[in-house]
């Protein structure tokens, strides 16, 4: 946040068209700046992990996960509490934020549920948003031309 503050300081960014986006762990970020802040017009979180509870059960590196990243599976460790206390899924009373998610379907790094997750709580909280589900993408959304298009195409609307 200092540097969009930065950026407004310096007449580069105005502030009341300041918009967000990011995927993958871009995504994590993007859905928790949403929670904290709602300085930005609108949001699009794109192949984000919005409950790290879930997602260290249903990720294709569901191992590596919970042994590296946390120290233990969500149920057998100290840090259980800390799955959800990482998690953007923890802030979504705080978002007002219009939120477009957007995650191919076949995304086995980041799966679907973590997308339809905050956007049915985002729809349960009466916030603006929108779930974009690509058609035989994987977790590189980008992968082909048309898909690229697709995904700069639904950003771009939605800003």
């Amino acid at each position: 946040m200092s540097i969009v503050d930065r950026a407004i300081a310096l007449g580069i960014a105005d502030p009341d068209q300041l918009f967000v986006t990011g995927g993958s762990g871009g995504g994590v970020l993007t859905s928790w700046i949403v929670g904290k802040t709602n300085r930005f017009k609108a949001a699009a979180t794109q192949k984000p992990v919005i409950n790290w509870y879930s997602f260290a059960l249903t990720s294709d590196g569901y191992n590596y996960f919970s042994d590296y990243w946390f120290s233990g599976p969500p149920w057998q460790t100290a840090q259980t509490p800390d799955y959800l206390a990482r998690s953007p899924l923890s802030l979504v009373g705080n978002v007002t934020t219009p939120t477009m998610l957007l995650t191919g379907e076949q995304d086995y790094r980041t799966p679907m549920s973590e997308s339809e997750q905050f956007y049915q709580a985002l729809r349960l909280q009466g916030v603006d948003s929108a779930m974009v589900r690509l058609p035989g993408a994987s977790h590189g959304i980008a992968s082909r031309p048309s898909r690229l298009i697709q995904k700069v195409g639904n950003i771009l609307a939605w800003f």
